[in-house]
């Protein structure tokens, strides 16, 4: 309120609903189809069909689009967490792709991303994860990005239009599979007009639906504000994003492959150094997509070549869904983005630790308020520095840091375990980590650091708060009983999200004296006051551990009475595979010696660890068999024991004796009786099952929308009254034959899950591939991903393969046989030397020496196998400045074979020696007897037409004309025909030879080189010819020659005059033209006398006279002309010249009485 206001509140202008103008006519057509619609829904039948044939007409048009939606079920294999959604961002340059990833990540993280490179993985949804990947420009990086992506986003300069990058990216993805694609509008802000710009969103929307399908997705970012998007626009891109799922695609479920999102090159350092341009051992992250691998199963890493995996690991998720993740404390956050090439995040996971990498700016360094913390030390040096500057260094590999620079905490651990084992020894990544290390600068320091004998450990523990770094000095009695309340309480946003307890250890390191008393204040020298009083409320307020109870975590026992077992690493801190061993060293529940942890610790607790004890109460759920509970109701009332048959079989340990129960003891007697019920129940509980998955995989929408809700429900409808269809009962097999396969797998342990079915879609696995090349890991680039993809039964072998292909109709150029193209198939890319040809009616193959216009052909070439349907991308020139638009042709794969069958027409000619009645000896045709022999029976002709055949080598007598004059009679064939051949006539023969298709296959390393380094295969023949200054060469026989025919004159037919008179009128020659030949009197010869001819000759020698000087007159006239005309050409010149110069000075003239004018 101003202050000059009173105290009364001004009244303010109330709403005025519209009742006339667009609005007003817009409500009132609601209210009206609204009074209609509760006419129908009050009456139906009032508003049935009246025709028939309207009727039938819409009854059809439902059904086709029925038919149309329904599609072939495939079986969904995967099991558990699905991977991250990859949402590949992709453009020409400059058109904003970092941009709109830096602000989908900070719109789903609240972060912002300095620099995009590689994968960045964010949490989207309670079950969904989104991974960015902005594509190259190059046409490597957007094949293998087309063969990963779940959903493309094509930003497109709205202000430019659409540019060749986006065309291309599109005809690589219709090739390899066509995932889901949405278009994205941006530098919108630079239209200044309304009108224009609505006019060309228009036409880009429907050249954007003419290159996809109609009513294809176009989103519009409108500008930007302080450079960056709007948050509105990004969160609706985002929720359109949410709400699409991805296709699945035939060639990669039937592939694994992952996107690798960290690369280590875990070579030793003395390897390196003796021989720079040794083979490495790397190591690749990332999540697995497509079918299951097994251990070994062969990869191929794109732009790098074939290779074997030398050991497969799975890790903890480095990413995990809310759902997933444990917390240990309320305060807890969870970590929502991973992307370790770009920088975000601080955690670098290995099987063994979890690493923590701080930039210097973010870190601000204090010691403790008593300086005697750094006396104790042994030096001045602060501890935590050193920890901090050891664990940024992340150059060479973590196992090799691992084993020079930290403790191993697990003695015993095998170098590789399980999908289960691999991450149980890695430290508590909740903001905390160990300050010992074991570098050889602070080996003094290790007797200080050490366990002391006066029952007090004092350690350092690293907390992040806000980017600052404090060092504390902590007893470990106090972090023991501390640690579940307190434990999280400066956590740093960035690093307590990644505490799961199924994957990490408890992280803090235990002493001999962990179990001493709590009031000991000896412990707390270190601390402040402040902090002791806190301890004290929080011991006093301390209720009981719900993880404990829940799962069943005993504390241990006191170790007061002797040091015989003394609380060393490796006693402690062991893998999960060997927690079985320990767990029978450690105190029971029933111990009365045990330390009381919990104020409800009852001794009827039961040891949930136990799989037996986990197969008993199976049948309690819905997923469970019900029959049993309803027959061990009965059972209990009937005999009124129903304790013991709950309990069911037990041993005696001490005398080896089983007791079994009544009920067992029955069934025993039976033992047919129950049989048949069970593989009913069986049964039925498989079907339920079925139709449980299948009811989640419909109603796990709770991300979509309300227009969507109601479409699922109006697709639940129509499923739901077509239910007794062949489709539905079709996807109820295939859902029942999927969780069989799950529960056979379920009753086995994990390792040989592992050994059977392999790694499972959705693990985060660690790949360990050695043998590389040097270069691979001297030119790599986080920018362009690594795609590793799996190799299936025999791709790893080559031969020939039949493709059906056709150019693309925007390449400029036909393609020619044997030019070398590069293929990209399934996941290599290979430079190869196709034969193209075209099948015939009678099935052969005839070559063709360039592709057809409009129109597929075959292409046979050599290179590595694919399996047939899969597709085939050809690009001649990889360069992107050579040619307009890069895609050279696209087909599929039709079969693989170990031979060509391609073959090729040649004609034989030869020429007529000797000419009997029809019979005739033909030469040049064969060079040899021996090839006349192999053509007898072949059919030849004539240019004329006669055809004949040919019978054997001919016998040249000593006494024939060809021995005379000396010529060659090998290969002179003895033919027959039809008719008498002239000497004049050309004899030839169709004949068809196998052509040989090159066994050329050269594989594309661009991973192998730097990337602004353009990949250089073979080259074309054309290429070589411009670069050498090569002519092409000139063929007489090649050139294309006009015809020249002579017009043959034919004689009018002469027909005797005694036949005239009997030929019809029709055929009597009456057609003769008239006074062709003239009276007699003019055919009579004029003889001249000698005075005639002296005056005749007089007249020719004057017109002869006359001629010759017109001829003279005509060029001097000519002549005069040329010179006429040079004259005026230089007068006019002048001319010219003298009217510009008038002109000009005229121009100023006027110029300068205007400037007069206005002054």
């Amino acid at each position: 309120m101003a202050p000059g206001d009173t105290g009364v509140e001004q009244p303010r202008k109330a709403h005025r609903v519209a009742k006339s103008g667009a609005k007003a006519r817009k409500r009132k057509g609601k209210g009206a189809a609204g009074d209609d619609e509760g006419g129908e829904r009050k009456n139906p039948k009032a508003f049935a069909f009246r025709s028939a044939t309207k009727a039938k007409r819409l009854q059809s048009r439902s059904a086709e689009i029925e038919q149309r939606r329904l599609h072939v079920p495939i079986m969904d294999r995967s099991i558990g967490e699905p991977p991250p959604f990859v949402v590949v961002v992709q453009g020409p340059p400059q058109v904003g792709k970092s941009l709109l990833i830096k602000c989908l990540v900070k719109h789903y993280t609240k972060q912002n991303l300095s620099d995009v490179r590689g994968p960045i993985t964010v949490v989207s949804g309670k079950s969904r994860r989104v991974q960015f990947l902005e594509c190259p420009s190059d046409i490597n990086g957007m094949i293998d990005a087309a063969k990963i992506a779940d959903l493309a986003l094509l930003l497109i300069d709205g202000s430019y239009g659409f540019e060749m990058d986006t065309f291309e990216f599109l005809n690589i993805m219709q090739v390899h599979g066509f995932p889901k694609v949405m278009g994205v509008l941006t530098h919108l802000d630079q239209f200044k007009d309304v009108k224009k710009l609505r006019k060309t969103k228009q036409r880009l929307k429907h050249r954007f639906w003419a290159e996809i399908k109609e009513g294809a997705k176009l989103f519009y970012l409108s500008g930007l504000i302080h450079g960056k998007y709007t948050k509105r626009e990004v969160h609706n891109l985002a929720r359109f994003i949410s709400v699409i799922k991805p296709i699945p695609l035939s060639w990669r479920m039937a592939h694994p492959y992952l996107l690798a999102d960290r690369f280590e090159d875990v070579t030793s350092s003395e390897s390196v150094r003796l021989n720079r341009k040794c083979d490495r051992k790397i190591t690749l992250y990332g999540y697995l997509r497509g079918c299951n691998m097994k251990r070994g199963t062969k990869v191929h890493i794109t732009g790098a070549g074939d290779f074997s995996l030398s050991g497969v690991t799975s890790l903890a998720d480095p990413c995990p869904l809310p759902s997933a993740a444990k917390k240990r404390g309320l305060r807890d956050k969870e970590k929502l983005f991973y992307a370790p090439m770009s920088g975000l995040g601080d955690l670098l996971y290995d099987k063994d630790a979890v690493y923590i990498n701080i930039n210097d700016h973010l870190v601000q360094f204090s010691n403790t308020d008593d300086n005697n913390a750094s006396k104790k030390q042994g030096k001045g040096n602060d501890v935590g520095v050193a920890l901090v500057k050891t664990l940024q260094n992340t150059k060479y590999s973590l196992d090799e840091k691992l084993d020079q620079s930290f403790i191993n905490f697990f003695g015993r651990r095998p170098a590789a375990q399980s999908e289960d084992s691999d991450m149980t020894g890695t430290l508590e990544s909740n903001g905390h980590s160990s300050s010992e290390c074991s570098s050889d600068s602070e080996g003094d320091n290790d007797d200080d650091i050490q366990p002391s004998d006066h029952g007090v450990d004092l350690r350092e523990e690293v907390e992040f708060c806000n980017g600052r770094m404090r060092r504390k000095a902590v007893s470990a009695n106090f972090q023991d009983v501390d640690d579940d309340d307190e434990g999280s309480d400066n956590e740093d946003d960035s690093h307590n999200e990644d505490s799961d307890d199924d994957h990490l250890s408890e992280g803090s390191l235990s002493s001999d004296g962990s179990g001493e008393a709590l009031d000991s204040d000896d412990g707390t020298e270190n601390t402040s006051k402040w902090k002791k009083s806190l301890l004290a409320r929080t011991l006093a307020r301390r209720s009981a551990s719900l993880m404990q109870l829940v799962y069943g975590q005993a504390s241990a026992e006191l170790d007061n009475d002797s040091g015989e077992e003394g609380s060393s690493d490796e006693e402690i801190f062991v893998p999960k595979g060997q927690k079985k061993q320990v767990k029978n060293e450690l105190p029971s529940f029933d111990d009365i010696d045990a330390e009381d942890c919990s104020k409800f610790l009852k001794v009827e607790l039961r040891d949930w660890s136990n799989e037996d004890l986990i197969k008993s109460t199976r049948d309690r759920f819905v997923t469970g068999d019900w029959s049993k509970a309803s027959l061990r109701g009965r059972e209990v009332d009937e005999n009124g024991e129903g304790d013991e048959e709950i309990d069911g079989d037990f041993e005696d340990l001490e005398t080896g004796e089983v007791h079994k129960s009544q009920a067992a003891e029955s069934a025993a007697g039976k033992p047919g009786v129950h049989k048949e019920d069970e593989l009913k129940v069986e049964e039925l509980r498989l079907k339920k099952l079925a139709l449980k998955a299948k009811f989640d995989s419909e109603y796990d929408g709770s991300d979509l929308s309300g227009e969507e809700v109601d479409n699922e429900k109006k697709k639940s409808k129509r499923e739901q009254s077509d239910a007794g269809g062949y489709f539905d009962k079709l996807k109820e097999e295939i859902e029942l034959r999927k969780q069989m396969n799950i529960s056979e797998l379920n009753d086995l342990d994990e390792d040989t899950r592992v050994e059977i079915e392999g790694f499972r879609t959705g693990t985060y696995v660690r790949l360990e591939i050695h043998g590389v090349p040097y270069e691979l890991v001297e030119h790599f680039d986080p920018c362009h991903p690594i795609l590793v993809g799996g190799i299936g039964l025999g791709e790893e072998n080559t031969g020939y393969m039949q493709v059906s292909l056709k150019r693309h109709r925007w390449h400029r150029k036909v393609l020619k046989t044997k030019d070398p193209i590069v293929v990209s198939i399934g996941w290599r890319r290979f430079q190869t030397t196709p034969v193209y040809a075209i099948e015939d009616r009678n099935g052969r193959h005839r070559m063709l020496k360039y592709t057809p216009e409009h129109m597929h052909c075959f292409a046979m070439f050599w290179g590595p196998l694919a399996p047939p349907k899969s597709g085939v991308l050809a690009v001649q020139s990889l360069s992107s400045n050579k040619v307009p638009f890069r895609i050279t042709a696209t087909g599929w794969v039709q079969e693989f074979n170990n031979t060509a069958r391609i073959m090729k027409k040649i004609k034989l000619t030869g020429a007529p020696c000797k000419i009997f009645k029809k019979t005739a000896l033909i030469k040049g045709m064969f060079t040899s007897d021996l090839e006349v022999a192999r053509f007898e029976g072949a059919a030849i002709r004539t240019v004329s037409g006669i055809r004949g055949q040919v019978k054997k080598a001919a016998k040249i007598e000593p006494g024939d004309a060809l021995r005379r004059k000396g010529e060659n009679t090998e290969g002179i064939a003895r033919c027959t025909f039809e008719d008498k051949v002239l000497m004049s006539d050309i004899v030839f023969m169709r004949a068809w030879i196998n052509v040989e298709v090159p066994t050329y296959c050269n594989l594309v390393t661009t991973s192998l080189q730097p990337r602004d380094q353009m990949w250089q295969g073979m080259r074309t023949t054309a290429e070589l010819r411009k670069a050498h200054n090569i002519p092409i060469p000139h063929n007489k026989d090649s050139v294309y020659k006009g015809i020249e025919r002579k017009v043959r004159k034919f004689n009018a037919i002469e027909v005797p005059r005694k036949l005239q008179p009997l030929l019809p009128f029709k055929s009597k020659p009456k057609d003769r033209p008239k006074g062709k030949k003239g009276s007699a009197v003019d055919m009579i010869p004029e003889i001249m006398n000698i005075g005639e001819k002296k005056i005749h000759g007089a007249l020719q020698q004057l017109h002869l006279l006359k001629h010759e000087k017109t001829r003279k007159e005509k060029i001097k006239r000519g002549l005069q002309k040329k010179a006429h005309e040079a004259q005026k050409a230089k007068t006019d010149e002048i001319t010219r010249k003298r009217q510009r110069e008038d002109r000009r000075e005229r121009y100023r003239e006027e110029d300068k009485k205007k400037k007069r004018a206005r002054k």
